[in-house]
């Protein structure tokens, strides 16, 4: 079985080395960027098994993020799982993270319990 990779998307490192500790304890591979468009640059060259997106970054946010990562032309990187993490999800409706293309939103502070849950659900197809 190949490890499953999974990107990172987060401009707060604290947040972004927890969550690698946690993920690489369950054996996954993970990859930290720190805006939306350094994860376009990376999607690029590399498959991911899912990716968490944190809302609020710099450059370009995870709003737009995740829209252009669905109208990628690679249908395979336009498809995965996209996680949403944000510490104020009370700006979005759950309706507009759908509909940007989120699969699923964790909220901060973050449960990890509820972190692996996630990744775990949505990279076990």
């Amino acid at each position: 079985m190949s490890t499953k990779r999974v990107l990172i998307a987060e401009d707060s490192s604290v947040i972004q080395n927890l969550a690698r500790k946690i993920l690489e304890f369950q054996n996954y591979d993970i990859t930290s960027v720190k805006n939306g468009e350094q994860v376009l640059q990376i999607l690029e060259k590399e498959d991911f098994s899912i990716i968490l997106l944190d809302i609020n970054m710099p450059v370009m946010d995870g709003m737009e993020c995740v829209r252009r990562v669905r109208a990628l032309a690679d249908q395979g990187k336009a498809n995965i799982p996209v996680v949403a993490i944000t510490g104020n999800a009370k700006n979005y409706t759950e309706e507009e993270f759908k509909t940007a293309g989120f699969n699923d939103v964790l909220v901060k502070p973050l449960n990890f319990d509820r972190l692996v849950e996630v990744v775990n659900q949505l990279t076990d197809k």
